[in-house]
């Protein structure tokens, strides 16, 4: 395997118990590696390096080419030839266990406490890596960060959490989430989760949720003018109206 060759492969977690009391019969998790783990005389791993995700996003996205061509190159940050880099698939996302995979609303609902539980069970249990040289990620992943520098102090030499605060979502982010959320929850056709075909109230979550994520210089830059920016605002909500409306409400309810 050429170390900038991602390996996947899955791990499953038997009766994963959720903060919320309920239990996954076999929740699977999703992930990817680049590069080899190094072991010391002492059999601890020393450079393991875990990278987390954004909110609806997946570890693939940080193979995607502009991680690529920054990230993994000989000499740059995370050089596949001297770091081992994990990157799991959260709870909800990805190729990982969530709703439309068959429970729907019936799903367990999961938090961040859960996603960081999970995935440091893929990394001690599925891939024995039993020390972490670096915990980082992005948004919802520089969140899990945090926790996990809160529920294993000890696993890791640094944290590096991005566009993130350790303090509780409140303010804009929670309103955002909770309008976004509200409009699948409240359009009839969302029907507890179990919808025959995508409520509309999921394009209205995706408007907001493009405004809220996207910067404003971002948002002028790829569209400069009052056409581009309508162009823009459709293919936004006709991209995610194509995804699930219980996994997109899942994964905003777990902060």
């Amino acid at each position: 395997m050429h170390v900038l060759d991602p390996k996947h492969g899955d791990f499953v977690i038997n009766n994963f118990r959720f903060a919320s009391g309920e239990v996954h019969s076999e929740l699977r998790l999703h992930y990817a590696t680049l590069g080899l783990p190094r072991r010391d005389p002492s059999g601890t791993v020393t450079n393991a390096v875990l990278l987390l995700h954004h909110t609806g996003g997946s570890g693939a996205k940080c193979l995607e080419e502009e991680f690529v061509k920054t990230l993994y190159g000989r000499g740059q940050p995370l050089d596949a030839s001297r770091w081992y880099t994990i990157l799991p698939d959260s709870i909800g996302h990805g190729q990982s266990s969530k709703p439309s995979d068959g429970l729907r609303g019936r799903f367990p609902h999961y938090d961040y406490s859960d996603m960081v539980e999970a995935q440091y069970r893929v990394v001690t249990e599925g891939l024995g890596v039993n020390h972490l040289r670096l915990v980082t990620g992005i948004s919802m992943g520089g969140m899990h960060t945090w926790l996990w520098g809160v529920k294993h102090p000890e696993f890791m030499d640094a944290l590096m959490p991005i566009v993130s605060l350790p303090v509780e979502i409140a303010g804009r982010n929670r309103v955002w989430r909770r309008v976004a959320m509200d409009a699948i929850r409240n359009d009839p056709e969302w029907n507890e989760g179990e919808y025959k075909r995508p409520p509309a109230g999921v394009v209205h979550a995706a408007r907001i949720f493009a405004i809220a994520v996207n910067g404003a210089v971002d948002l002028q830059r790829r569209a400069p003018t009052r056409d581009e920016a309508d162009h823009l605002l459709e293919e936004i909500a006709r991209q995610r109206a194509e995804s699930d409306a219980n996994d997109f409400l899942y994964a905003l309810d777990s902060s």
